[in-house]
């Protein structure tokens, strides 16, 4: 499959964790747009049917509790994936977007807080992952695109543990593509920088902050979340078969200059 056909995403389906807002959200819609179903994810009922409504006919329909799961529970998550590809189908695509940012000094940063982190960003990649993979395995083809992030690479004060988190999203993405591409799946990652979300809004109103990353970027700005759905819809479809264990970051440059 050449050309444009080979980003057409049309009767596959996707599973995206934490769909409900924010990336996660606006991943879902690229794919839908490009063809695919959507399963969204996330343990609040309402926002989850909200985000679906958004989306249309493309979302399946999570008035059933389907996508309604823990990602940080790995039996929740087994019966979810379970789940859905019994009443559902086959997940063809999986995007590991579900995470969370806590912002403290190192020196200050509570153990359980620690801990929470690394359940959100880092278990829940694992625990979905796993789950997902051992369904694809037999079936010799799935994408599972991993959401990392420019702290996969870079650190800033405050967010030592979300960047270690990321750091080994990276490094497990990496780990999957050694594990199963040889059985016809393409394990990948995304990157983002900094983007327009509400997990950054205190950074984004920060005049100080908000001035240090216009300057710091060579795009000059902020991302926008759609901005991300392009690397996305490439990385679920045909077009990147031969992609494997690779992080795409999505940063309006910051990761190319001093």
């Amino acid at each position: 499959m050449t050309g444009l056909k080979a980003f057409d995403l049309d009767g596959r389906l996707a599973l995206v964790t934490g769909s409900s807002q924010g990336i996660g959200l606006a991943l879902a819609r690229g794919l839908a747009e490009a063809g695919a179903r959507v399963v969204l994810n996330g343990r609040g009922a309402a926002r989850v049917a909200e985000a679906a409504a958004g989306i249309g006919d493309r979302a399946v329909d999570p008035a059933e509790g389907l996508g309604l799961f823990d990602v940080t529970d790995p039996d929740a998550v087994e019966a979810g994936v379970a789940r859905i590809e019994r009443e559902v189908g086959p997940i063809d695509i999986l995007v590991n977007n579900a995470g969370i940012q806590r912002r403290t000094p190192l020196e200050d940063f509570p153990v359980e807080t620690w801990r929470e982190v690394m359940r959100a960003n880092l278990d829940s990649v694992f625990f979905v992952g796993q789950a997902v993979a051992r369904r694809m395995i037999p079936r010799r083809r799935g994408k599972i695109i991993n959401i990392a992030s420019l702290q996969s690479e870079a650190a800033r004060p405050t967010i030592a543990p979300y960047t270690a988190s990321k750091g080994a999203v990276k490094m497990l993405t990496r780990g999957m593509c050694a594990d199963w591409a040889r059985h016809g799946l393409q394990i990948n990652a995304i990157g983002p920088g900094y983007f327009e979300t509400a997990l950054n809004r205190p950074l984004r109103e920060d005049p100080v902050f908000d001035a240090w990353l216009c300057k710091r970027t060579p795009a000059g700005r902020w991302g926008k979340v759609e901005e991300l759905c392009g690397t996305a819809v490439f990385l679920a479809s045909s077009a990147s078969d031969f992609v494997n264990g690779q992080v795409i970051y999505v940063d309006g440059g910051v990761l190319s200059v001093l």
